[in-house]
């Protein structure tokens, strides 16, 4: 694969974090002005993992720097997001990379958490070992703030996540203090708990 005439792949997995379509906008923005042509895989690895070039082509979305020129300011993300993991699904890894290569995909950016990371770490493995050019750039973004990042380096979607909720805390003291009541706060984790 000619890396100067591939394509980009973008894809989000895990649950959402405030900061996505940012993200998006900035590698559509940054390829686009290397006359790159960028595709958009809807719900992560997804319909990548399973291998049927037209679900997938009907889950794709062509991006150029117009469509996502004003993205940012909304929530969510524009691509959706998924929890498939290509690793558990059958063929699931050698289907992914048939698809990118289908689609002339050399460049590819995954944004999520550990479980993303990991499956695109063992995607670029299997394309090295089959001989296939495909480049991984991974946006760690959990709100877990369970990526193993060097020192002092969190994730985006932690610190907007810790903000809001200590904000939501202050609030939520006042109105136990003037109501005279407690109240319960639940704040995820999953196996870190840094959030809480």
């Amino acid at each position: 694969m000619d890396q100067s005439t591939s394509n980009l792949g973008i894809l989000v997995g895990g649950g959402p974090a405030p900061g996505i379509n940012g993200v998006i906008a900035s590698a559509v923005i940054k390829a686009g002005e290397e006359k790159k042509r960028i595709y958009g895989f809807m719900e992560g690895y997804k319909w990548l993992s399973r291998g049927d070039l037209d679900l997938l082509n009907a889950n794709t979305i062509e991006f150029s720097i117009r469509d996502v020129s004003r993205i940012h300011f909304d929530g969510g993300s524009v691509l959706g997001t998924s929890r498939t993991n290509p690793l558990k699904v059958e063929d699931g890894v050698s289907n992914t990379i048939k698809m990118l290569k289908e689609k002339n995909i050399g460049y590819m950016i995954t944004v999520g958490g550990d479980d993303t990371a990991f499956a695109a770490s063992k995607i670029a493995e299997e394309a090295k070992r089959q001989n296939i050019s495909i480049k991984f750039a991974h946006v760690p973004k959990t709100i877990d703030n369970d990526l193993p990042l060097p020192r002092n380096i969190p994730t985006f979607g932690f610190q907007t996540a810790r903000h809001v909720g200590s904000e939501m805390i202050k609030n939520l003291m006042q109105d136990a203090k003037t109501a005279n009541r407690w109240y319960m706060v639940v704040a995820m984790g999953r196996h870190s708990g840094h959030l809480a």
